[in-house]
């Protein structure tokens, strides 16, 4: 077993092929690929975990020749569904040296300097979400894990405040994305329901009158959206910021996948009261251009985090007495990847004001699909896109019109899209996050509507 981690001629021989392959995935434009059944791959690519090994150039022959092409590339220009991606080169290219350092960045002892570059890009993230200097925080395998630590840390917060209630509770919408629900199961938390106005958003208003009506028992948290995942709208960030310090309630606020917009002059506006969150998420595997996966968690006032978060062992001695900055204080995980340092390096490498073009430029392809919609004698938009999702419908077309639709779509390899529900209808979305998606992969969706 020892030749597993001996560098021998093999290995040699092994490590050009792999970096080929790496170097002729971000070099060359690569296919849609397709949605393939588990019994078509067992087919395929049988049995390949057995005692004696298959061997590196058989494990990558099929990868390359059966896996890969089954696996849908997210970074495709025509891939937009769900909330696709679209790492730079530097990102991903940086994302290989990450693997091979074998970094662990849980504390500062044996981190340091991965997460004084990580701290650099959390930095730069929390200016433009507006909070203060002494803001800090994590960065967090994805949306999910986020919302969850920074529930946690809220409630946290309110237990050593207040007697513990029958039940603890925050304060949502129903467009709130789905891992809110999942952090209140997890947690074992109620989720009070606010009325959503009519483009999905909560409101400041909206809010304070549940809140009036219901008495907020137990309540601990208001969780707002900065770019909804379904219809890609922010909520009323400082009608909500409003309430919350009225009430002395923890404002979180998703921006997973709307929070680059942020960068952007043409929406910063809708942003306003972001501010005044005491915990924000964005995730940079989706808008900012990273590889999966990452998070960036934000705390107004890191020190609650780390009073919820940190872990006592009696290996932890030297590490917890240190002053120093343990990102493991600041999310419910311990060891973690250096997942923040792929964004870190491709911002260094291209600066700001190219990340802020990028996510502009995603802007303005997203109105001009809409105006594209708008002229579609059968397509109707639902609403104008506040960041780079659009909704639309194809008159007359029925839920399972939609599915095929979608199915044709991939099958033919114009493009990867998903039908969602509006309003309990079933509709078409586009979801925009790539630079290099063009009103040519746009028409050529649209023009199979007709």
């Amino acid at each position: 077993m020892q030749f597993m981690h001996e560098y021998t001629d093999e290995t040699e021989e092994m490590a050009r092929a792999l970096v080929a392959y790496a170097r002729n995935r971000i070099a060359s434009a690569q296919p849609l690929d397709n949605v393939v059944p588990a019994t078509e791959l067992d087919k395929r690519a049988g049995e390949t975990v057995t005692a004696s090994g298959i061997g590196w150039e058989e494990a990558l022959r099929l990868w390359g020749e059966v896996l890969a092409p089954a696996t849908i590339s997210t970074d495709h220009p025509a891939a937009l569904a769900f909330v696709p991606g679209a790492p730079t080169k530097a990102s991903v290219l940086f994302d290989l040296i990450v693997g091979a350092s074998s970094t662990i960045a849980a504390g500062w002892i044996d981190g340091a300097g991965a997460i004084w570059a990580e701290n650099q890009a959390l930095a730069w993230l929390a200016d433009a979400a507006g909070m203060p200097a002494s803001a800090g925080g994590v960065f967090v395998s994805g949306g999910s894990a986020g919302n969850l630590s920074a529930l946690v840390a809220a409630r946290h917060a309110a237990a050593a405040e207040r007697e513990r209630p029958l039940r603890w509770r925050f304060a949502a919408c129903e467009t709130v994305h789905s891992s809110v629900a999942a952090a209140a199961r997890v947690m074992d938390v109620d989720i009070l329901d606010v009325p959503a106005d009519e483009h999905g958003r909560l409101t400041g208003d909206a809010l304070r009158r549940t809140l009036d009506a219901d008495g907020g028992e137990g309540l601990f948290a208001v969780v707002a959206s900065a770019g909804a995942t379904n219809a890609g709208t922010v909520d009323d960030l400082d009608g909500v910021a409003a309430v919350c310090a009225e009430r002395g309630l923890w404002f979180h606020v998703d921006g997973a996948y709307g929070g680059a917009g942020l960068l952007a002059p043409s929406v910063r506006g809708l942003y306003h009261g972001i501010e005044r969150a005491d915990s924000f998420i964005v995730d940079p595997h989706k808008w900012l251009f990273a590889p999966y996966d990452a998070c960036a968690l934000l705390y107004r006032d890191p020190s609650i985090a780390r009073r919820a978060h940190r872990q006592e062992a009696s290996y932890l001695d030297t590490s917890n007495a240190a002053p120093d900055w343990n990102p493991a204080d600041y999310a419910y995980q311990l060891s973690r990847r250096a997942r923040g340092l792929p964004l870190w390096f491709s911002l260094a490498t291209y600066g700001t004001d190219a990340y802020r073009e990028a996510v502009e430029a995603v802007l303005s392809l997203t109105r001009q699909t809409a105006a594209l919609v708008q002229e579609h004698p059968k397509l109707e938009l639902i609403m104008e896109p506040e960041l780079s999702v659009v909704l639309f419908r194809r008159l007359d077309w029925e839920p399972e019109d939609y599915e095929a639709w979608w199915r044709r779509l991939v099958d033919a390899q114009i493009a990867f899209v998903q039908p969602t529900s509006w309003n309990g209808e079933k509709v078409a979305r586009l979801c925009f996050v790539n630079p290099r998606t063009t009103l040519d992969h746009v028409r050529a969706i649209l023009g199979t509507m007709s």
